[in-house]
């Protein structure tokens, strides 16, 4: 069963109240969606006037993710349709970083970002100088950032990859003959992925007798010690809660959860494989372990599939991303995403070689 359909930017506000009653029933409270009705016609008007496309991500809260974005999803999966749209405005519904990468694709369009305190626990885990710290004690690594870091991250790394694609980038280093990889900064999905490939791995700070350990003809993965601030919650305590009171859920977290939760769910994947098991899989309840917006963004969405509703974890800087800061953003074109040429030229080169990899 397809999606229910999505608001267009010309409806009428009588049209905008209707399709947000009918989309968010049993979701979004009857009172709340009163009082933002008026915001998301004010929003969709100026996006017709000012030429301008909103990029809403998954983790967007409801009455926003599902009335205002021309585009929805991952933040890969934005970013690439940022690359090739012609509105002279992208509105990027998402944090900090998410919007980096838009001007990074796309850098003679104007991005915007809704608040500037939509930062990321995550991205400001690792610095660029801590990089080049890395590449100098590890001089014959090969550097694989996340999307989920800031430009200059970026420009200091040789590829990067998306939690969707993380085995993809690392089996194609593999078998180009890398050795040592860098797999920066999340510690969780880089020891994830790693196990999941079979392939050893080692933080970074393991001292020299770990590295001295693997033999030098032996892929290696070296992880960072950051982490999500919400997907570090997440405990083993939780799924078995979950086991407990839903029996016949089928459990999907994110990679960016810890090993032992990944250990014990049925599918770990990244937001967009959440989406795609939910719309594609028949199962009695669905339970997702990421940030908890997502799971009700899913519920309204796809009426049809009992989403279990387990999850009480936001992250605070997808929450600063509003209806009302939204229209503010539009209105005073304010929070412009500004990067130097030299470091878009940089950080490009390692988004492309990720993407270029299938």
């Amino acid at each position: 069963m397809p999606a229910t359909a999505t608001l267009s930017r010309n409806a009428s506000i009588d049209e905008t109240r209707r399709f947000m009653q009918e989309r968010l029933k049993g979701i979004v409270p009857e009172v709340e969606i009163e009082a933002k009705v008026e915001l998301v016609y004010a929003i969709n008007k100026c996006k017709r006037e000012m030429n301008a496309v909103i990029l809403g991500h998954n983790y967007m809260e409801p009455a926003l993710y599902h009335s205002v974005p021309d585009h929805t999803g991952d933040s890969l999966q934005l970013s690439s349709i940022a690359a090739t749209t012609d509105a002279d405005i992208i509105v990027f519904c998402g944090v900090l970083f998410m919007g980096e990468t838009a001007k990074i694709l796309n850098p003679i369009k104007t991005v915007l970002v809704p608040s500037e305190q939509a930062g990321c626990s995550l991205a400001a885990g690792i610095s660029a100088e801590d990089i080049r710290n890395l590449k100098e004690r590890f001089p014959d690594a090969v550097v694989v950032t996340y999307v989920n870091t800031y430009a200059d991250a970026k420009g200091e790394s040789d590829y990067c990859c998306t939690s969707g694609n993380a085995d993809k980038v690392l089996n194609k280093l593999i078998e180009m003959g890398h050795k040592r990889i860098l797999f920066l900064p999340d510690a969780y999905l880089a020891a994830n992925t790693a196990a999941q490939m079979k392939v050893p791995y080692l933080d970074s700070q393991s001292g020299d007798a770990a590295f001295a350990a693997i033999s030098d003809d032996q892929p290696l993965v070296i992880g960072w010690n950051a982490k999500c601030e919400v997907h570090e919650l997440f405990t083993t305590e939780d799924v078995d809660n979950i086991r407990r009171q839903y029996p016949e859920a089928i459990i999907l977290a994110h990679p960016e959860c810890s090993p032992e939760v990944i250990a014990k769910v049925d599918i770990s994947g990244s937001t967009k494989a959440m989406v795609d098991y939910v719309r594609d899989v028949d199962a009695p309840q669905y339970a997702l372990l990421t940030e908890c917006a997502m799971g009700d963004n899913l519920a309204a969405e796809f009426p049809h599939r009992n989403m279990v509703r387990a999850c009480t974890l936001r992250c605070k800087h997808m929450n600063y991303i509003t209806l009302e800061e939204t229209l503010a953003g539009l209105e005073k074109v304010q929070y412009k995403v500004e990067l130097s040429d030299e470091l878009i030229e940089r950080a490009r080169k390692p988004i492309q070689r990720m993407i270029e990899i299938r």
